[in-house]
């Protein structure tokens, strides 16, 4: 098996970047500068016509989108445990949290961040206040799911549902609420930011903002 995963320190990438490490197979990374417009470089288009992160080239195939990528890996090395069995409860709720993350949470990431590029500018103050008023609505979810002793959202286990809520939940750390705001979410988050593997990734990214203050 081989990897080469295109990122970029802090955006959509991170999740699987960080389940690489986690998991200590080995892969390739290869930055793609955003902020320099590396993404549309006609080279890198042709590995994701999308101009976006991550491409995660898989046996020398490039493969797209955040939470298939999890999902894939997680297919590929059953053995790290990183999903649940195939015909067990735990399986149907992590297929409906991954699909609910990457088709309601991740879209109104989207429409917070880009109103004003993707649509029309006059209209993002409102597009805006709904992805607010819908992340908020995820939150109060996905706490009231932890409660105040889950540790993990599928099964008692760490899973690719993880890695991928909190890359989320990481992205609101300038907004007006941030996921911090939420009890058990902050505990939840606390709680995963402190594995070696985060911290490993953050050092491997160059990222210094959203740390556990000790480290």
């Amino acid at each position: 098996m081989s990897y080469v995963l295109y990122y970029s320190p802090g955006a959509a990438s991170m999740a699987v970047h960080w389940m690489l490490i986690e998991m200590g197979v080995a892969f390739e990374a290869r930055l793609v500068d955003i902020d320099a417009g590396q993404q549309h470089d006609p080279a890198y288009r042709q590995l994701n016509p999308s101009g976006r992160v991550p491409t995660l080239v898989v046996d020398g195939t490039p493969c797209h989108e955040s939470a298939a990528l999890l999902m894939l890996l997680a297919e590929r090395h059953a053995d790290a445990g990183l999903a649940p069995q195939p015909g067990t409860p735990e399986r149907a709720a992590w297929f409906e949290m991954m699909v609910y993350l990457a088709n309601t949470v991740l879209p109104a990431m989207r429409d917070w961040f880009y109103a004003d590029v993707d649509g029309d500018a006059e209209g993002a103050q409102a597009v805006r206040a709904l992805a607010r008023r819908r992340l908020e609505e995820a939150w109060d979810r996905l706490d009231a799911h932890l409660g105040a002793t889950h540790e993990y959202l599928i099964g008692g286990k760490l899973s690719t549902a993880d890695f991928l809520a909190v890359m989320l939940m990481r992205w609101t750390r300038n907004m007006p609420r941030p996921a911090l705001g939420w009890p058990n979410l902050a505990r939840y988050i606390r709680s995963l930011r402190a594995m070696p593997s985060f911290i490993e990734l953050n050092v491997r990214e160059g990222l210094t903002e959203w740390r556990n203050e000790n480290e």
